[in-house]
């Protein structure tokens, strides 16, 4: 039986940082993407429900794969099994919303 993988991926997204698990994660054909596939959640019938995790699980419905720049994901790790998926405030955050940097700045033409 070959090795299952699962990824948590931290991205900032609305001001927002969010954590997700994927058994796929690659760099896509999309230049400047992360194409992240097989989004897991947790099970419906569990009894303590995360209201954070429920969230995420609604607005990703229905969704085969995803595409986040590559701007936005702070980090990707490998890991053994699944966490709970969130959606945690940016500290300090205010109501100032980060503008997108670009990935290449353009250099000096002499």
């Amino acid at each position: 039986m070959a090795e299952e993988h699962m990824y948590k991926i931290h991205f900032f997204n609305q001001g927002q940082i969010y954590e997700i698990y994927a058994r796929q994660v690659s760099q896509g054909t999309l230049f400047g993407f992360i194409e992240v596939e097989e989004l897991v959640f947790g099970e419906k019938t569990q009894v303590v429900v995360d209201p954070s995790e429920e969230q995420l699980q609604r607005e990703f419905e229905g969704v085969k794969r995803t595409y986040l720049p590559m701007h936005a994901v702070l980090r990707i790790d490998e890991v053994d099994k699944r966490g709970a998926s969130r959606i945690s405030p940016i500290k300090g955050g205010g109501k100032v919303a980060t503008f997108p940097s670009p990935i290449y700045t353009p250099g000096k033409s002499d």
